[in-house]
């Protein structure tokens, strides 16, 4: 097996397919260092992650590798409760019980004061409206939601929620994709509101649900390349090399080109990059299903991690962040406390602040250079938290084409991706750009890939040979 790509997504499928016994696994990674957007870097002392900080791990999937690995007593919970809005000109709280944003209580969403009260009631109004009958197969979250709970709700909880998640904007997210927990209350309940009501009656399990790793998620990184390179796992990765092109020779199977010159055999092949590079490798061998996966759109994002002294903040931090809508039309997507919200950074020195820039849509900050954004994200810094200091360091992550956008229409894409693979035996992709973005999504996602291929290559006609 070839897995290409040696982020997260490529790592955790290289390991199911190596876990399994009986499989040669070689994983090609074009960068000099493995985790792709998980990257964590020393600030002020401290290990920050500049990518995704957190791990989703009421996921089967997510919670299994963590104890597989050794990894359980490095978990860590946030240090804070809860989260905040910038909306009506200062920090709201996040009202508790939302589902993407959705409230399943009223009185919350009221004493948080991020609506008015005509925006509260225009929001009650969803449990007397008549159930909205479906205008198309694949609609917003937009459509979807802002008839039934108002402007409001939409403007302030659903599109900086979304935003924080996705990137992007609800009203251009599809929400079959993006949250298809909130198309299904849509489909199968006359309110939304009483329809999550009736979901958060569910048992919960004990713990956050978000959580991170003591030192930093370079630590998933780290344990899944050691595992992968022990002698009994028969898995080779190579570093620095990029792949040209994949050819499917006359005597079957796969040939990796390498930018090396190199070709590799290969029975099963995993293409665990971005959608757009899939498009590329994918063109030769299936064109149709090249040009589905070429039409997910991508949003370019930043994290400018800033340390200010202790001083500059004249009260304590009670939550472990908050979310700017849209709306509010400042460069600010979201801001973390990370002295806060991660024990292991907490300073009495310092604060540690990860301020995030750039959904779809809005790309201001990529004509801004580094000299120009940190002192236009601390001004907006001032503007929302009072800061009375400037920032001693700053530390700018660029991300361009990071965060892939399930826009209406990307279940039928990977409907066509489907079609095109149909042909080919043993080439699978996955990865954020597909079926689900976030860490948690990645891993399980790269566990039913490795799990399908093994399945799918002895019925091609390919055997798993037995290891001794």
């Amino acid at each position: 097996m070839v897995v290409v790509g040696g982020g997260v997504s490529g790592l955790a499928t290289a390991y199911f397919l190596s876990r399994e016994g009986g499989v040669e696994v070689t994983l090609v990674e074009s960068s000099e260092r493995l985790g792709g957007k998980v990257l964590t870097q020393q600030v002020a002392g401290h290990p920050v992650d500049a990518g995704p900080d957190a791990l989703l791990v009421r996921m089967p999937a997510m919670r299994a590798l963590l104890e597989e690995l050794g990894l359980t007593g490095a978990v860590v919970e946030p240090g804070a409760p809860g989260a905040f809005v910038w909306s009506r000109g200062g920090l709201r709280p996040l009202p508790p019980s939302t589902l993407f944003g959705v409230p399943q209580k009223l009185l919350p969403l009221l004493r948080s004061g991020l609506l008015s009260p005509l925006g509260i009631a225009r929001a009650g109004l969803d449990v007397l409206l008549p159930r909205r009958r479906a205008v198309v197969d694949d609609p917003s979250v937009g459509e979807l939601l802002r008839p039934r709970l108002g402007a409001q709700v939409f403007d302030r909880l659903v599109d900086p929620l979304l935003g924080g998640v996705h990137a992007g904007r609800a009203d251009l997210l599809s929400a079959r994709s993006a949250v298809p927990e909130i198309a299904a209350v849509a489909r199968d309940h006359r309110s939304i509101y009483l329809g999550t009501r009736g979901r958060a009656a569910a048992p919960k399990t004990a713990g956050a649900a978000l959580v991170t790793l003591d030192g930093g998620l370079v630590r998933l990184v780290d344990a899944l390349s050691d595992a992968l390179a022990a002698p009994s796992r028969g898995c080779r990765i190579e570093l620095g090399v990029g792949v040209e092109a994949l050819t499917s020779p006359d005597g079957g199977g796969y040939a990796v080109q390498l930018s090396d010159g190199r070709a590799l055999p290969a029975d099963g092949v995993v293409l665990a990059v971005p959608a757009f590079v899939v498009a590329d490798l994918l063109a030769p061998l299936a064109p149709d299903a090249a040009d589905a996966v070429a039409e997910v759109p991508y949003a370019d994002v930043a994290s400018i991690t800033l340390v200010y002294p202790r001083s500059a903040l004249n009260c304590d931090l009670d939550g472990t962040g908050f979310l700017v809508p849209p709306e509010e039309g400042l460069l600010l997507v979201g801001c973390s406390w990370l002295t806060a919200k991660w024990p292991y950074l907490a300073d009495p020195s310092v604060l540690l602040i990860r301020a995030m820039v750039g959904r779809h849509g809005d790309d201001r900050f990529t004509h801004l250079d580094d000299h120009e954004l940190v002192p236009r994200v601390h001004s907006e810094l001032v503007l929302t938290m009072g800061l009375t200091a400037e920032p001693v360091q700053a530390h700018v992550q660029r991300w361009p084409r990071a965060m892939p956008q399930y826009t209406v229409g990307h279940q039928g894409r990977l409907d066509r991706l489907d079609a095109g693979l149909a042909d080919l035996p043993g080439l699978v992709v996955t990865g954020a750009g597909f079926r689900g973005v976030g860490l948690a999504s990645c891993v399980a996602q790269a566990e039913r890939t490795a799990k399908n291929l093994l399945a799918d290559l002895p019925a091609a006609g390919l055997r798993v040979e037995e290891r001794a």
